[in-house]
């Protein structure tokens, strides 16, 4: 039990695991920000240009036979769903474009060749004797 608790701290606290997640937490965040801008602003400005009431509003509903409550077809809600993705996803791009346009002007220092090893005394020796039955020939 005390292996897999270590193994496991080794894995939450590397940093691309709380990278993601800390970008997980922004992300919820942000969702909840572009789904305020779409309910409170867009979709009210939709329903001014389209001269409905509310556009989340819109629904068709289905009957159903005897005494069952009708079925309710929500799309004026997987509209402003649609509206929030897309805005969402287009934040994102914009976003990841203009950090790699960063990166290309901030390019990392690349990291010099690492120098070979100096032989061991063994590998000089056995060059040694090689040069030796070389020239004997």
């Amino acid at each position: 039990m005390r292996k897999f608790a270590q193994e496991f701290k080794e894995f939450a606290f590397k940093g691309n695991v709380v990278d993601m997640a800390v970008g997980v937490v922004i992300g919820g965040a942000f969702g909840k920000i572009v789904t305020s801008l779409v309910s409170d602003i867009v979709m009210p400005a939709l329903s001014l240009i389209t001269g409905k009431v509310s556009i989340s509003d819109l629904a068709y509903t289905l009957p159903t036979e005897g005494d069952g409550e009708p079925i309710k077809l929500a799309y004026g809600l997987f509209i402003q769903n649609i509206i929030d993705f897309i805005l969402i996803a287009l934040s994102i791009f914009i976003v990841i474009k203009l950090i790699s346009k960063a990166k290309r002007k901030n390019p990392e220092p690349e990291e010099a060749p690492a120098e070979e090893p100096a032989p061991s005394n063994e590998e000089v020796l056995l060059t040694e004797i090689r040069d030796l039955l070389k020239n004997k020939d």
